[in-house]
């Protein structure tokens, strides 16, 4: 099916309201979501989980909430975020997602740019008392704030009595403000990293999120009777709509993890028989490295699908016989993109699957292009660019960042450097930010560190650049050693040296017992480029 309808969806309903009622039509008593992380656990089946979504968007619309306003969710992977994401879109409003990790002055950033009008938060969460965070912080447009779970403190409303001021709207009245819903209408506004800059807020529409992860959904091949642990944060493109998302279209239940713990995740892996486990290399290498791994407990897992700039195919293999996935999949995308462009096919070659991030999703066109936007040869490098319906809206009250970032043909120029083969497979080989040049030659992290992930005793390794007197830059390299391994920083740096060209060999190794990971399992490399340049400043180690 093209990237133009659902299959019991009118394209005049491609919304994520649309999708919640198809969901109720269409599995209602199945379960959706199921949350262990309160006593008791929570089990809601689609039909509880849409009346509580309603009852959030009545309240929504008691408080003055109208189409088109934006509302904030800052809270972990728990059972009241995707009701609290459905109602916020049954009452015309947009989402804007926080991250968890945020401090005080970055959500009232994000708070203020966006205009949300109100915000629904924890507290308690990590220790961390959100509402207080933005005490004494200016924000002016922030009407409400409420506590979802755990206490709720003077200038905040608990949940339950945010509900009840609802109950003065009738089903009519909300019934009315859906029917007004279009798949045009501004669903989400998510902010990116900031690490180039001031975060900047990407405006995404219902038809295409819901489109493209109907899309995602088939192409991985996610069933209704599928089990999803998701480990990714709610707050980021791919665990709000390669999970949430993608799961309302395919009917399957999700199983919320506030928070990566590899051994909470082999338990729940175990007792709810998850079968489908999404996300970055680092999660499922530090399954395979964890001293407690235990295959039998883990017999029910049979859909992995991952992606990032580097992928070592020895991961690859290793999911598929160490952890024993009937399917491996990678994929890629950025949250530019609604978070997705390509996935890799069931029927592809495991050295196709492990080497490439897939190709392009229908109806999206991806091409590797030179500084001028000219599209160069394949197997040649260059900047990957994207067009298509799931290409953002463009960056909120900013039209000069977005006409920077799509072109006049409406090619998305994302920063990453890539490859395309005959075939219209494309290889993620780094960020253009992240190269850094040695004498002249360009070298590529991600490429340096696939090379020495086939070193025996290596783990997880990250590279960054650092300055160097002689050579303009060099590498330097974080390991994390496997489980009993008793390799030296010496050894692997002399290995490397043996293994791969003299400018893309670290001038220098440090191991260290685990990677620094955001909340979605991704390595802060701008954390380890300045714990490299101060310790190459200081001689160290």
């Amino acid at each position: 099916m093209s990237a133009t309808a659902i299959e019991g969806l009118d394209s005049e309903n491609l919304t994520v309201p649309g999708l919640l009622a198809r969901a109720v039509e269409r599995f209602g008593d199945n379960e959706a979501i199921v949350d262990l992380s309160v006593e008791p656990p929570v089990r809601l089946t689609f039909a509880q989980v849409a009346d509580e979504a309603r009852a959030t968007a009545k309240a929504l619309m008691a408080t003055g909430v109208g189409p088109g306003d934006r509302v904030a969710i800052w809270a972990p992977n728990v059972w009241e975020w995707p009701v609290t994401l459905f109602g916020i879109h049954l009452a015309g409003a947009a989402v804007v997602p926080l991250n968890t990790r945020y401090k005080g002055s970055e959500a009232a950033y994000i708070l203020n740019r966006s205009g949300a009008k109100v915000l629904f938060t924890v507290q308690g969460f990590l220790g961390n008392d959100y509402v207080s965070m933005l005490d004494g912080l200016d924000t002016p447009t922030l009407e409400h704030t409420i506590v979802l779970r755990g206490d709720t403190p003077g200038g905040a409303t608990g949940c339950g009595d945010f509900i009840a001021a609802g109950a003065g709207i009738s089903d009519d009245e909300l019934d009315a403000r859906i029917a007004g819903i279009s798949p045009d209408d501004l669903a989400d506004i998510l902010f990116t990293s900031g690490t180039t800059g001031a975060p900047k807020g990407v405006m995404c529409a219902h038809r295409q999120t819901v489109l493209a992860f109907d899309a995602w959904g088939t192409i991985v091949g996610l069933r209704a009777d599928d089990r999803y642990l998701v480990i990714n944060p709610f707050f980021h493109s791919f665990g709000y709509k390669a999970g949430i998302i993608a799961s309302l279209v395919k009917g399957n239940v999700i199983v919320p993890q506030a928070t990566f713990d590899v051994g909470a995740a082999m338990s729940l892996i175990e007792s709810e028989q998850i079968t489908t486990l999404p996300g970055p290399p680092t999660i499922f290498q530090t399954i395979i490295n964890h001293p407690d791994f235990d295959i039998a407990k883990l017999s029910s897992l049979r859909l992995a699908v991952t992606g990032a700039a580097s992928i070592p195919v020895q991961l690859i293999k290793d999911m598929r016989d160490v952890l024993e996935f009937d399917t491996v999949l990678s994929a890629y995308g950025l949250t530019e993109a609604c978070g997705i462009a390509t996935v890799s096919r069931h029927d592809d070659p495991p050295e196709i699957i492990a080497n490439y991030s897939g190709r392009a999703i229908p109806d999206v066109e991806v091409r590797i292009a030179d500084d001028e936007g000219n599209e160069v040869p394949r197997g040649e490098q260059g900047e990957v660019l994207i067009r298509g319906y799931q290409v953002m809206i463009g960056y909120f009250e900013a039209p000069e960042q977005t006409a920077d970032t799509i072109d006049a043909d409406g090619w998305l120029h994302t920063g990453d450097v890539g490859i395309m083969n005959e075939d219209g497979y494309l290889k993620i080989t780094d960020r253009t930010k992240d190269m850094f040049i040695v004498g002249g030659f360009n070298a590529y992290p991600a490429e340096i560190e696939s090379l020495m992930a086939e070193h025996p005793d290596i783990a997880q390794v990250s590279v960054v650049g650092v300055p160097d007197e002689r050579m303009g830059e060099v590498g330097y390299a974080f390991v994390v050693l496997k489980h009993g391994a008793t390799a030296t920083a010496a050894d692997i740096k002399a290995w490397a040296r043996g293994h791969m060209a003299n400018y893309k060999a670290p001038a220098t190794v440090e191991i260290i017992d685990e990677l620094p990971v955001n909340a979605g399992g991704k390595v802060m490399k701008f954390e380890l480029r300045d714990r490299a340049v101060a310790s190459s400043s200081a001689g160290t180690p």
